[in-house]
């Protein structure tokens, strides 16, 4: 989001008289080339000017320094006073995907897929709705009908510990299960944070609900694990990796997402995905690995 800009000079004036004099110090068209770059708005380009800028004038790269940070500072302000004031309605923003998939292992078959995501990100909290559904019928049998939808809020109580609840649904007809319900809290840690890479791990308590096609309902308590990985090799190119794990008494699951996507406009995207999903038991099966693969089109809103 880009920053209300204060006119530099206000800035300058408001500042003490020692910063005033070594910021004189910077040459007229150093000053004038920051200037235009701060304007913008664009961090790259700044960060682009200020490198060569110190480069070329290393006796003032202190007061280059000064300038990009104070514009930091000012920026971060303006974005954290925008989320205070903003209702809960406000400020999210998601993607959309849809497309065919081809299944093997308990069912093998063509089909569509359709996804979606909705995330508000605020100082501290971070909300994430997620939906999904794929579901195939061929010759009047419905052979794949599988449904899923979570709601996860996030607690970040400092820069790379977070606390998070699950509140999650599934329906998947083809290992024997009308509906799931999965509740879970638990910590994480964002174990790398960088512009290329992305890492995080949680590790909480669980609990699930089952209706089964055929015989009774069940609770089941366990332990829930996850991961999420993201390494952006372009600019246009993003691996994604995520997984998530249950174990409980007489009952393990583990699904895992891979996929590559690569930027077609700003807002589109597509990509191919591989989903692996095993669970050890259930009514209609003797353990068993379900694979998902998936070409999608995605649109960011």
């Amino acid at each position: 989001m880009r920053a209300s800009l204060i006119p530099l000079s206000l800035l300058l004036a408001s500042l003490p008289a020692a910063a005033r004099a070594d910021d004189a110090l910077l040459p007229p068209a150093v000053r004038e080339m920051m200037e235009a770059a701060i304007a913008n708005g664009n961090e790259t380009d700044i960060a682009t000017v200020a490198k060569i800028a110190k480069q070329t004038n290393p006796a003032s790269a202190d007061e280059i320094q000064r300038m990009v940070t104070r514009w930091k500072d000012r920026t971060k302000a303006t974005h954290d006073n925008v989320i205070r004031e903003a209702r809960f309605t406000e400020l999210w923003t998601g993607r959309i995907e849809a497309g065919g998939f081809r299944s093997t292992g308990s069912t093998s078959e063509l089909g569509i897929s359709l996804a979606a995501t909705a995330t508000r990100e605020g100082i501290e909290w971070t909300h994430k709705l997620t939906a999904s559904a794929d579901y195939r019928r061929a010759n009047g049998v419905t052979s794949r009908e599988r449904y899923f939808g979570s709601y996860e809020p996030r607690f970040q109580f400092d820069p790379r510990g977070f606390a998070y609840g699950l509140a999650q649904f599934e329906r998947d007809t083809s290992i024997g299960y009308d509906e799931r319900y999965t509740g879970s809290v638990g910590v994480g840690y964002k174990i790398i944070v960088s512009k290329p890479v992305d890492l995080s791990a949680d590790l909480g308590p669980s609990i699930r609900h089952a209706k089964y096609v055929i015989g009774p309902r069940e609770t089941k308590v366990g332990v829930r694990g996850s991961m999420a990985l993201a390494w952006r090799a372009l600019p246009t190119l993003t691996f994604k990796q995520t997984a998530s794990a249950y174990a409980e008494s007489d009952v393990y699951t583990f699904n895992a997402l891979t996929s590559v996507e690569t930027k077609v406009t700003t807002r589109w995207s597509a990509a191919i995905s591989y989903n692996m999903q095993y669970e050890s038991e259930t009514l209609l099966q003797t353990g068993g690995l379900d694979t998902l693969s998936r070409l999608t089109l995605t649109y960011d809103f």
